[in-house]
């Protein structure tokens, strides 16, 4: 069965009660894990980029508190979900190794061997987002998580548009990621379409869909367009998860819920409904009638 991630991105607010509403409503719609950032923005960008641009230093305002990991982790435990969370710095990955249950390294941070190096030496399973990346890029950062000792790894297909057009998300590279590195792949969402995260499960086989949540459109990232929200992402995950009997076995034949109408088809002699050995018998009932 395909696994569902939360992502709350940014959406927190910074607010420990919101927080744990988001593990609530996840839990609460069929998701399997909870997935939350670790970053500080002095260590996500360069210092000329924060000394010109004012847009990316508001986004300390986005920063999770790091005093919330014990609470974010014991809610995800009560309520049956795993707990994860990407580092986006080396010592967000020493921080966060008590409390999650996998890392997520984000697609921008792929080309950084030495975070994939820290979180494949701690043991813990690695899901890696490939957003923007080249095949060989993917199998570089594969070879370093394999070099450090990580035994279980997956691997996300990503279009990393916020939004993502349904057109650009190309979801037949799921199944040449999954012949190419021999490991689960999965679908991180930014295309908020449920066509393609159903396609992504039904036709690719995803092992994963990992999406942006929001509770009710008021966090940081909900108008940028790349967020769900929880009554509109509800019913694509049980759509998701059907039973996959409705394949069948491709022999095309008459099943049980058509074999009352068949004999009700258009007779080939005239054309008209039903075939004429049934209308015998209603000819029957008409006499008994008058």
């Amino acid at each position: 069965m395909t696994g569902f991630i939360a992502e709350v991105s940014s959406n927190h607010a910074c607010d420990l009660d919101r927080s744990l509403a988001f593990i609530d409503k996840a839990a609460e719609i069929g998701c399997s894990a909870v997935k939350f950032q670790l970053f500080k923005i002095d260590r996500m960008f360069a210092p000329e980029i924060l000394t010109v641009s004012e847009m990316h230093r508001k986004r300390r305002e986005w920063e999770l508190p790091e005093s919330f990991l014990p609470e974010l982790a014991k809610r995800c435990r009560d309520r049956g979900v795993q707990f994860s969370c990407t580092p986006f710095d080396l010592e967000a990955v020493a921080i966060l190794e008590p409390y999650v249950d996998f890392y997520k390294v984000a697609s921008y941070e792929l080309l950084w061997h030495d975070l994939l190096d820290a979180c494949g030496r701690t043991g813990k399973p690695v899901l890696l987002s490939t957003g923007m990346a080249t095949m060989k890029e993917i199998h570089e950062a594969v070879s370093c998580l394999k070099k450090a000792g990580c035994k279980e790894y997956a691997l996300l297909h990503c279009v990393s548009g916020y939004p993502a057009p349904a057109e650009e998300c190309n979801l037949g590279a799921l199944q040449k990621m999954r012949e190419a590195f021999d490991c689960p792949v999965g679908w991180s969402d930014h295309s908020v379409d449920p066509a393609v995260v159903c396609r992504a499960v039904h036709r690719f086989e995803a092992t994963t869909v990992e999406f942006h949540l929001d509770l009710e459109g008021e966090g940081a990232e909900y108008a940028a367009g790349h967020c769900w929200l929880p009554e509109a992402i509800a019913p694509v995950i049980r759509a998701c998860r059907q039973p996959t009997g409705v394949d069948g076995n491709g022999v095309k034949a008459p099943v049980p819920a058509e074999l009352p109408d068949r004999e009700w088809r258009a007779d080939p002699m005239d054309g008209l409904r039903p075939l004429k050995s049934v209308r015998a018998h209603w000819v029957q009932k008409l006499g008994e009638l008058e």
